[in-house]
Order: C-alpha cells, then structure tokens, then sequence
C-alpha cells in the first residue's frame, strides 16, 4: 500500500509527538518539525507509510538523543492490559465460541495505537473492548481463519503494539501453539511491541518468540533480518496484526489473515470498511484463488 496525501499531516504529528515524548526542549521539537517538514516535501509516495515513518522516527531519535521516546507510554498500556487480562481470559473461556471471542478482543486491543492517535484513555480501551464483543462480525471469517490454522504446520504471527501483545496472547493461547512464532519488532518505532514487550506478556513462557529484526512500524522485508525473512518464507500461515502490518503486507503473495481495526479513513477506504470496524481478511491474493475455487465448483 503507497502513501497518499492524507498520510502526510499524520507523519508530521507523529514526528512532533515522538519529539514531545523524548524532551521538553521546544528548540528540539523545532527542529524536530522542520527537518520533518523538508522530508515530506521529497518523499517518495510510492513507498508505504511505514517505510516513511520509519525515516521520520529514526530521524527524530537522531535529533532527540532518545532510542525509545514512548517507553513509559508502552509500559503503561502494558500494565493495563494485564490488569484487564485475568478477566478477559474468563470471558474466552467461558464464551459459546472461544476463538470468535479471542479474535474480538485481539482487535479490540488494536486500539493502542499511537501511530493514528496521540493518547488513548483507560475509558476509551475499554469502551472498545466492550463494542468488539457484542457488534456484529463476520462468523464465515472466522470459520475461514480456523480451517486455514488447522491447515497449517507453521504459523507466524506478527505482534504490534506494546499492550496489545497482552490481549494478542488470548488469540495465541486459542491456537496450535506448538505450530506458531510470534515476531516483534528489533528496535522500538513508537509503542510497536518489542522483545521487552512479548517478555512482559508471558509470551515466550507459552510459544517461540522472535525479533524481525526491523525498526520500521510494519513488516518491510528488505528492513528485517535475514533469519526472519527465512522464516517469513518458509510458513504456512501469517496473523498479520495492525494497520502497519497491512500497509505494508496487503499486495504480499503470502497466506495471510490480517487482523485490525480500521482506525483512519486512509485504511478504511483501502479496505472498502468503515472507520472503526473490526476487521479479520485473508490477503488478497489468496482470496482471488479461494473465489476462483468456489466459481470452478
């Protein structure tokens, strides 16, 4: 997915927030803006956005001094997240349909996320988590998702957020666990999920936890590490979550379920959704070939 107009006010955003989180040095966060500002001018629009947030936040590191500027923001919305997990684990368990339930609160989490917003209250997280558990989803979605993880002998799902990682560990704890990875980012890019995050969550207590070896806020290929795209490569299924992960994933010739809310207009348009509903889809190319199958039948 390439840039488009819209995006360009929230680089700029994002860039003085990340400065703002990092110092209260007001010349800082000038410089800051206008190094920023002469980057939008020359960007390259046919790259993804996160491959332009990527220059900007390593870019606004550089002039802040700072190699992880939202550092306390991601502890914090980690020690929500498990505040609220003991009780959520409940309702998976106890609900009709456990994976329908884990994949809504997965989405639900997907809304810690300070790439679209600049803050997000504890009232606000849990107002979604609330509206994904009883608005209408699609139930042959699910069922898609379920057969296609049976299917698969190996399973690589890619975290976002620090704090989501937390409600993304209800949906791991429902899979074949001994079938699946889950990958962080290598390096903090805003409040994306790093080891420190998955290590927070429990997550390598439960399942094989690895690095992409990327600082950049999705999955670009030629930015990870080349053990990464080796596994990347060689499975059956990826769990693709967040807006970054499908901006820079969605015209990807992999089996993928891409599992987001779609948070700004940009998104929702791609995707052909509303603003703000929950979205579980297979990529493109491998739903051409399932509508290809149905049709020969």
């Amino acid at each position: 997915m390439k840039v488009f107009l819209d995006c360009i006010p929230c680089f700029v955003r994002q860039a003085l927030h990340s400065a703002r989180q990092a110092t209260n040095n007001k010349r800082i966060h000038e410089e800051v803006l206008r190094r920023i500002l002469r980057l939008s001018a020359e960007l390259d629009m046919s790259q993804s956005p996160p491959a332009i947030g990527r220059q900007i936040h390593r870019l606004t590191k550089e002039l802040t001094g700072s190699d992880d500027p939202y550092r306390e923001i991601k502890s914090r919305f980690n020690n929500l997240a498990l505040r609220l997990y003991p009780e959520l684990r409940k309702r998976v368990i106890n609900s009709g349909n456990p994976l329908d339930t884990a994949i809504r609160l997965a989405i639900a989490g997907n809304i810690i996320d300070l790439g679209v917003k600049t803050s997000i209250e504890e009232s606000e997280i849990e107002g979604v988590i609330r509206d994904c558990l009883t608005a209408d989803f699609d139930s042959r979605a699910v069922e898609a998702f379920a057969n296609a993880v049976n299917q698969a002998e190996r399973i690589l799902y890619l975290a976002d957020n620090a704090g989501e990682i937390v409600l993304d560990r209800l949906l791991i704890e429902r899979l074949p666990i001994e079938k699946v990875a889950i990958a962080v980012k290598g390096s903090p890019v805003i409040n994306d999920a790093t080891m420190e995050d998955a290590l927070i969550a429990g997550l390598p207590r439960i399942v094989e936890v690895i690095d992409n070896g990327s600082d950049a806020p999705g999955t670009i290929l030629e930015t990870c590490s080349e053990p990464f795209r080796g596994r990347f490569q060689d499975v059956d299924l990826i769990i693709a979550k967040g807006q970054g992960n499908y901006e820079t994933l969605s015209d990807s010739d992999k089996n993928i379920f891409f599992i987001l809310k779609a948070k700004c207009p940009v998104i929702a348009r791609d995707l052909g959704c509303e603003v703000g509903e929950m979205i579980l889809r297979k990529s493109r190319a491998f739903s051409d070939i399932g509508d290809l199958v149905k049709e020969a039948e």
